[in-house]
């Protein structure tokens, strides 16, 4: 078994060592915290809507008994209290079984807690690769790495969650070598 390393430091990343030496990386676990906050805006926008709704159904319903009156509320509470206990422990969960490993022949990028995927990109299979950031990720320092292949199930794998040196790294390292097209 291949032991199990956090994402590489700057230092290996800006090429005193290969990022492509075949050792099993864990995403940065900055994505961690990001992933709560994203969970925080969601559990925020979920539970405004409900309790919109519950409003609009409390007013619609004036002659709705006091038990009914509190069981709007109960129920509004406990979908946000539960909404935002989940969100805020899944991403370290995810976490723990979100790897990849890059080495000369491509990528290998294994997710998944409940149903698992390994996806394998060999290099010669790559036709273009893309580094974006949202606000939220720049704010962490992360970035999602995209890798356009040739072919059509699965054309665009998709990797979230890492430093973004590192996706920078991986991206320049997957891009086709001496100009010719990688198809």
């Amino acid at each position: 078994m291949i032991p199990i390393v956090e994402s590489p430091v700057l230092s290996e990343v800006q090429g005193s060592s290969s990022i492509a030496d075949g050792v099993e990386r864990r995403l940065d676990p900055r994505v961690v915290d990001l992933e709560r906050t994203i969970g925080w805006i969601v559990t925020a926008v979920v539970s405004a809507g409900l309790f919109f709704a519950g409003v609009i159904t409390l007013i619609a319903a004036r002659s709705m008994p006091g038990w009914a009156m509190a069981a709007v509320v109960i129920v509004w509470l406990a979908v946000t209290a539960l909404l935002a206990w989940w969100l805020q422990r899944w991403p370290t969960i995810y976490y723990r079984y979100a790897s990849y490993v890059v080495d000369a022949e491509g990528i290998e990028i294994r997710l998944g807690v409940v149903w698992r995927t390994v996806t394998n990109v060999p290099r010669s299979r790559v036709q273009h690769t893309d580094v974006s950031q949202g606000p939220l990720e720049r704010r962490f320092g992360l970035g999602t790495l995209l890798i356009h292949t040739a072919g059509t199930d699965a054309a665009v794998v998709v990797l979230h969650g890492l430093a973004h040196e590192t996706a920078l790294a991986i991206r320049d390292h997957l891009l086709p070598r001496g100009g010719a097209d990688a198809v």
